[in-house]
């Protein structure tokens, strides 16, 4: 008698819904969320930031693609670590990886609260957080084709919301003398341009998407081909919108000086510039579509952190039920609840110390991955150094080298405080990791794959390198 197949994951997400999700999980609106606190840490340099932090990223999705293609499978940074590195280091990148997923809900659900709370000022905010997350939850365990279509909408309502905020601000710009010019946003007032690294290490968390999109391997029809496209897609797409907004938000309005900006106003920013670009009304319909939007990369944000939780809970690094899998729906129902009670955290925690947060995690595991593609391809476990082409070495080697300095530069630009609360939080990960294995005795237990990864394969579908035998 034919033994029942064990539950898995659903294989429906082709590269453009894995863009749209990548899009989703970025919120392109985001940009408004954080336009407060970042213009007040880059002295007002908001758009000089986000360039610094898209020449980042594009380094970084670059070496996500290259080790996506070696390794299909839910977990992120955490597989790629483990499998380049060993289960150890692997583990503590997938543990400081789950600081940022898990409060990428958290801020979601803070502007949401925030926002909504502005037109109803009677009612505390913490209820609309509260029915937020239970929604998010309901549609997580519902599966990831729903997911999949919710997000769609909600990126092309944001797209055309973020559409007409460019072409008002530029109108509102243009009617301003006193607007700066076109390249003013990019250049810094001074020589002093630690501000802008401090900003666009912040920035970071506007671009998890395409780690996000890694999460979803084992849920994409063709995860070698969709998977690397739509992390590319989602890095240069989302890049773009963020610079565009940014730097009409920029031209549109300004202050003389941000640091003297009061806490309100940094936290509504956003709100702000749509009543100055739109007026009231248009203020109205850009809040219904950032709490969307917000709803939207919330929902995006509980999915992906519930598969990093899965895979560490089916290799039995955490708690093996979080590696449980609903026999229904092919969904990871007790990752997914762990992860929404986590997220009542937002309920308490403030605006900025969740981005600081998520730009900790972010980074850390950023820098990791590059690292990984060297070994990986260059200097694979268990074997000698390959020898390697020109191509490959400039693929495999200098590009993922230059993505991992750069991830390290920003990463050291981030504030003491965040760097206390981050190193506590490897310092519990480290705890929990040398009692897992009783002090190293033990061996941290591998990941099982739920494919075969071949022993050669084509590392760029696109044309770029040739087959890499791999060393066992």
């Amino acid at each position: 008698m034919k033994q029942p197949q064990p539950p898995h994951l659903k294989r429906t997400l082709g590269t453009m819904s894995l863009t749209l999700f990548g899009l989703s999980y970025m919120a392109v609106g985001t940009v408004f969320t954080t336009y407060g606190i970042v213009n007040q840490l880059t002295e007002g340099h908001l758009v000089a930031s986000y360039l610094v932090a898209v020449i980042v990223m594009l380094f970084t999705a670059s070496s996500y693609a290259a080790m996506v293609r070696r390794y299909p499978v839910a977990g992120s940074a955490y597989t790629y670590v483990q499998q380049s590195f060993g289960g150890g280091l692997g583990f503590l990148a997938g543990w400081t990886l789950m600081l940022d997923y898990l409060f990428i809900p958290m801020i979601n659900f803070l502007i949401l609260g925030l926002y909504i709370g502005t037109q109803f000022p009677s009612v505390p905010h913490w209820v609309f957080i509260l029915v937020a997350l239970i929604l998010v939850f309901v549609f997580n365990v519902l599966g990831i084709s729903i997911v999949g279509k919710l997000n769609s909408v909600i990126v092309v309502v944001s797209l055309a919301a973020v559409m007409v905020f460019a072409v008002l601000a530029i109108k509102t710009a243009l009617a301003d003398p006193t607007a700066p010019g076109l390249m003013d946003p990019f250049i810094p007032s001074s020589s002093d341009y630690n501000p802008v690294f401090t900003g666009a290490g912040v920035l970071a968390l506007s671009f998890l998407g395409f780690d996000a999109v890694s999460t979803l391997s084992e849920e994409a029809k063709n995860a070698r081909r969709d998977i690397p496209r739509a992390i590319m897609l989602t890095t240069i797409l989302g890049g773009l919108i963020f610079l565009l907004v940014a730097w009409c938000g920029a031209r549109a309005y300004h202050l003389d000086d941000w640091s003297q900006a009061s806490q309100e106003l940094l936290d509504a920013a956003g709100m702000v510039l749509f009543s100055h670009v739109g007026g009231e009304p248009l203020t109205v319909v850009f809040l219904i579509i950032t709490v969307a939007g917000c709803f939207g990369s919330g929902l995006a944000g509980q999915v992906a952190v519930s598969r990093i939780l899965y895979a560490m809970g089916r290799d039995g690094i955490l708690p093996r039920p979080l590696g449980f899998l609903s026999k229904r729906r092919g969904t990871p129902v007790v990752a997914a609840a762990a992860v929404s009670v986590v997220a009542l955290l937002s309920l308490v925690l403030s605006l900025d110390q969740a981005a600081y947060m998520i730009s900790f995690g972010a980074i850390a595991a950023f820098a990791l991955v590059n690292l990984c593609v060297i070994r990986t391809y260059l200097f694979p476990r268990g074997g000698r150094p390959r020898r390697a082409t020109a191509l490959e070495l400039l693929r495999f080697g200098l590009v993922p080298l230059i993505g991992f300095g750069l991830s390290v530069w920003l990463w050291v630009s981030l504030n003491p405080l965040t760097w206390a609360i981050g190193g506590i939080w490897i310092l519990v990960g480290f705890g929990i990791l040398v009692a897992k294995t009783h002090g190293f005795r033990r061996p941290v237990p591998a990941l099982k794959f739920s494919e075969p990864i071949p022993d050669t394969q084509m590392i760029d579908e696109l044309g770029i390198g040739q087959p890499l035998k791999h060393h066992r």
